[in-house]
């Protein structure tokens, strides 16, 4: 009996991310992806929660951004 060599994994590319907005002084969000979540990350210490939508997560760092604003 011949038996077909399993599919390989499905991968997707990454969302490249929109034009950034000029950050605000000290500030640098970013998204990290954490297995099928992403998070949005800055350099102060911030953290976003763990999503499952990417856009979302994006909105998050933007959020974040805009309430750093001087």
């Amino acid at each position: 009996m011949h038996e077909e060599p399993p599919a390989p994994a499905r991968t997707t590319a990454p969302h490249p991310p929109p034009c950034p907005s000029p950050p605000s002084a000290g500030h640098n969000a970013t998204t990290i992806e954490r297995g099928s979540f992403c998070l949005a990350r800055c350099t102060c210490g911030w953290a976003g929660p763990a999503r499952r939508s990417r856009d979302r997560a994006r909105t998050d760092a933007a959020e974040h951004l805009e309430g750093a604003a001087p």
